[in-house]
């Protein structure tokens, strides 16, 4: 049986977290399209928000190429992306992929692309502050900045157009142009920690005992000074998962299975959130249940 525990249910556009563990289904969560600063077509549900202003603010999400497919030149960020394939393959160079199943690690500050996706594609992204601290900028004042630019300028194919005080015409990456009109400064990179996106392999991983009963783990990759961890975990059918002990943020990204959490049951693309040390919190497998499991970083 579970211990008594309250449970924060989080739909679209939530902004504030009220209590610790949070939930999100995809089933309850609306889907929008990303802005237009990119070429082609993608729609996301957004399962779970960090806090903006942290250098632990994230966005968990789904994405599906919807048709045409999707584009980006070569960019790179100021915040760390995880990506899981859940269908599809993902490319994230001209000559190189993720097929699903698989794992990768864009760190932050570390160039890639063009990309150039195919429709129907879908996958898992978390996107988090990196190790340098800088966090991450919310979803929601990214696109209120989009618009605004978008009335003295054009995005085109990844790219903000606009003239400059000299009448003269500019185009800078359309990720820069919002960070910069958003935080009021220039975005500075900080050093890059890795030369490429890391790409992981999770079928060739073994699982290994979590030291729960009927509890599996396989972490895949830990990175950086600050230890964000990436991995799998699987439960047997009535096995409980103890969270939310790490000294960092625990996400969970459910692939298959059923589980109870708080008296209440989660099937698959459910987000789970665990602040740090919230634990133990007990999540109970009804049948086998398999999760994708995210440590932040620990600052």
């Amino acid at each position: 049986m579970l211990a008594p525990m309250t449970v924060t249910a989080v739909g679209q556009g939530a902004t504030a977290r009220e209590r610790d563990m949070r939930v999100s289904t995809a089933a309850e969560t609306g889907s929008e399209q990303v802005g237009s600063m990119r070429e082609g077509k993608l729609d996301q549900k957004h399962l779970l928000f960090g806090v903006d202003g942290s250098p632990n603010n994230y966005d968990l999400n789904l994405g599906v190429t919807g048709s045409g497919g999707w584009r980006t030149p070569r960019h790179r960020h100021n915040f760390d992306q995880i990506r899981y394939v859940i269908e599809g393959t993902l490319p994230y160079s001209e000559t190189e992929s993720l097929p699903q199943g698989w794992v990768g690690y864009f760190p932050e500050s570390v160039y890639y692309g063009p990309q150039e996706r195919s429709e129907g594609l879908r996958t898992m992204v978390l996107q988090c502050g990196g190790a340098s601290g800088q966090g991450y900028l919310s979803v929601a004042l990214r696109e209120a900045v989009n618009a605004e630019l978008a009335t003295v300028g054009e995005f085109r194919k990844g790219l903000y157009h606009y003239t400059d005080e000299q009448g003269v015409e500019q185009a800078v990456d359309g990720s820069l142009a919002i960070f910069e009109r958003a935080m009021g400064h220039a975005l500075e990179f900080a050093e890059p920690r890795y030369t490429d996106v890391i790409a992981m392999n999770p079928p060739a991983f073994a699982w290994l005992e979590q030291g729960d009963a009927g509890v599996q783990e396989k972490w895949v990759g830990t990175f950086t000074e600050r230890n964000l961890k990436l991995g799998f975990l699987r439960l047997d059918a009535g096995a409980v998962y103890q969270a939310g002990l790490y000294p960092s943020i625990e996400i969970l990204f459910q692939i298959t299975g059923q589980v109870t959490a708080g008296g209440s049951k989660y099937g698959p693309q459910s987000g789970y959130e665990f602040v740090a040390n919230e634990g133990p919190v007990p999540l109970e497998a009804l049948e086998p249940t398999e999760f994708f499991r995210a440590v932040l970083h620990t600052f």
